[in-house]
């Protein structure tokens, strides 16, 4: 007889003859793994952080969610996106479950706008506010659907469009909450929500809402993922990025005009408008249009250092919009027998102003303050230019245990760099190598012969070498841009030319994309960065992934550009220290989305010949996995004709 669940092993669970060998339909014996999870069951127990770079192939997921489930620990598991978090819950834990033979105590979190709102759906009933026949008929898709739902996930509701206008009317974001003195508190699902994770072991979330809930749990309104004993970070080369976010603050005239219109709305449902009340907020929309007029209308983002000058030309504007938020704030909470949902309204006031004066007046050097337009948006922005303080203090000095794992974190075999900016030091690390033949599987394509990519003949002769490529591949191929401009410029010109169906990012969303590509036949998919990571097309409806160039960042964005300067100043090297390794896990993210399993083979093309004529390029090739390697473009194209 095998051991009862709760003793057992990892060794014992992933061993040939285990509970997973007897119920998974596609078991077979991975050492990597099972060295991964003993690693991750031993960090458990000691309560040591762990580093563990995973390669693909390695089945890195049941190899920390098995130790986690085992361990009798509470243990938050923190994945990129949610659809990952999804792929978990609803594949990775029923196979756990079927192995160890009992049902087991574990929930999925995501952020409130997520979740629908019972309260605004009964008002909707009521004081209908919505707007054409298209809003009508998607809420009474969720109308419908909330009598029935256990958790109020937007993500069961497979009929209602992605663009819905409705659902944003009717989530459960913290801006329009009252909490517990909202009369839907005990039936809420953000309650219902939280009281699952209360009594789970392994609680899902994903990074935005970890670090969400890491940057607020000391305040007074606090964190919603309850007290844990260790957390797993996968895809855990994404957290300086997601950290920076939440540690940092953002203030943009959507939030002044979105305030304007949730006070206008519930002034009108809850009969507490006034033309007092309607001068205040006209005056605050007013004001609020002069002063973001005060920023440069150009799109993208530019560093933002001015902020004296800016006030000594304009504090008269900037002084009128923090008064009217005030004036606003103020009349809120003097409203007699005001109801529950001015509580929400008048903490946004007070936050809004708050985040607004920091960026006006704080000089905090821990900071990069930077300015962002899109469309018609302004953001102000702050960003920490160095997190690792920050995560060494709140994420890693305490008793909770921190695993990281990817299947890109290490540089030429070292953790050094992730370590130094995430400020995780004295952890263990462990490399799993990937479980691939690479010599047979994957061919590297390096073109020797294109000009240096900073060139201006660069773009019309890269596109030539893409056309060549695709003809060997038949086209079934990525075709991947560091820059859109430059995405689209050689999209412009090959589509013409191309006999194989051509999909260009950003003229349908990216999970349609996706489908499209997997189920139409020799298809080409045109795109950047957001296609570089956490897409997988296993088999051979992928077989060439292209790259433009080696991916640095981009040295003019203002938080790069602080970051270099920040290394410079303490008598670093921003170069090899920061751009190079940054560079070089992205490069693997890149080439990781081609070979995804025992038998896809594929090419992978580098239209970049630094990699291998200048000599940091050293750094990229002892990061990638061993993968054949030419500069001869014949090579290709024997390699596509031996299927």
């Amino acid at each position: 007889m095998p051991p009862p669940a709760r003793t057992l092993t990892v060794r014992q669970f992933f061993s040939r003859g285990g509970p997973l060998s007897r119920t998974h339909p596609q078991y077979e014996f991975r050492p990597g793994q099972l060295e991964m999870a003993e690693a991750v069951e031993a960090a458990l127990a000691e309560g040591r952080h762990l580093i563990v770079e995973a390669g693909t192939g390695t089945g890195k997921t049941l190899a920390y969610l098995a130790p986690a489930i085992l361990s009798g620990q509470r243990v938050v598991v923190s994945t990129a996106t949610k659809n990952l978090q999804e792929q978990l819950f609803f594949k990775d834990v029923p196979l756990l479950e079927k192995a160890l033979g009992r049902r087991l105590r574990v929930c999925y979190m995501k952020g409130r706008s997520n979740y629908a709102c019972r309260q605004k759906i009964y008002d909707a009933e009521k004081e209908p506010f919505l707007e054409g026949l298209e809003e009508l008929a998607d809420f009474e898709i969720i109308r419908d659907w909330e009598k029935t739902t256990q958790t109020g996930d937007r993500a069961e509701i497979r009929s209602l469009p992605e663009s819905s206008s409705v659902w944003s009317k009717l989530d459960a974001r913290r801006e329009l909450c009252s909490g517990q003195k909202c009369p839907q508190f005990e039936r809420c699902f953000i309650t219902l929500m939280r009281q699952r994770a209360a009594e789970s072991d392994v609680i899902i979330v994903n990074h935005h809402l970890f670090f969400a809930d890491l940057a607020v749990r000391d305040e007074d309104y606090g964190g919603i993922i309850p007290d844990y004993a260790a957390v797993v970070f996968d895809e855990a080369h994404e957290i300086e990025d997601v950290a920076s976010q939440y540690f940092g603050l953002s203030v943009s005239n959507y939030q002044f005009e979105e305030l304007i219109r949730d006070v206008a709305a519930t002034a009108r449902q809850k009969h507490f408008g006034s033309p007092e009340l309607d001068r205040a907020l006209s005056a605050l929309g007013q004001y609020t249009a002069q002063f973001f007029a005060l920023f440069e209308a150009a799109e993208g983002r530019t560093g933002f250092h001015e902020q004296d000058k800016l006030l000594e030309r304009h504090e008269e504007q900037y002084r009128d919009l923090l008064g009217a938020l005030e004036l606003l704030q103020v009349h809120l909470e003097g409203l007699p027998s005001a109801p529950e949902e001015v509580i929400p309204l008048v903490r946004r006031c007070r936050e809004i102003a708050l985040a607004l004066q920091f960026w006006m007046e704080s000089r905090d050097r821990r900071y990069v303050y930077w300015l962002e337009r899109r469309g018609r948006g302004c953001f102000l922005q702050a960003t920490p230019i160095d997190v690792s303080a920050i995560l060494a203090e709140r994420l890693f000095s305490g008793p909770r245990v921190a695993i990281l794992t990817s299947a890109t974190l290490a540089i030429a075999g070292s953790f050094e760099f992730v370590e130094r900016r995430l400020g995780l030091l004295g952890a263990r690390t462990l490399i799993v190598p990937g479980q691939f033949d690479w010599q047979n599987q994957a061919l590297l394509y390096v073109a020797p012969h294109l000009p240096d990519p900073r060139s201006p003949l660069f773009p019309s002769q890269a596109a030539e070498e893409i056309k060549r490529l695709l003809a060997f591949s038949q086209g079934r191929a990525f075709v991947l841009f560091t820059s859109y401009q430059q995405m689209q410029q050689v999209y412009d010109r090959l589509a013409s030319e191309l006999e194989f169906p051509t999909l260009l990012q950003g003229t349908a969303p990216r999970n349609a994309l996706l489908e499209e590509f997997r189920t139409t036949p020799h298809a080409v998919l045109f795109a950047t960065s957001s296609f570089w990571q956490g897409v997988d097309v296993p088999g051979e409806q992928l077989s060439c992934v292209i790259i433009d160039k080696l991916p640095f960042a981009v040295p003019t964005d203002p938080v790069v550009e602080a970051r270099v300067r920040n290394i410079r100043q303490e008598g670093g090297n921003p170069f090899y220290e920061y751009q190079i390794p940054q560079a070089a896990l992205m490069l693997k993210q890149g080439f990781g989305r081609l070979i995804r399993n025992r038998t896809d083979r594929g090419v992978l093309a580098l239209l970049d010949h630094r990699i291998v004529k200048q000599r940091y390029g050293r750094v990229f090739l002892d990061s990638l996995p061993p993968y054949r390697f030419t500069m001869d473009i014949s090579d290709v194209e024997r390699f596509f004709a031996r299927r």
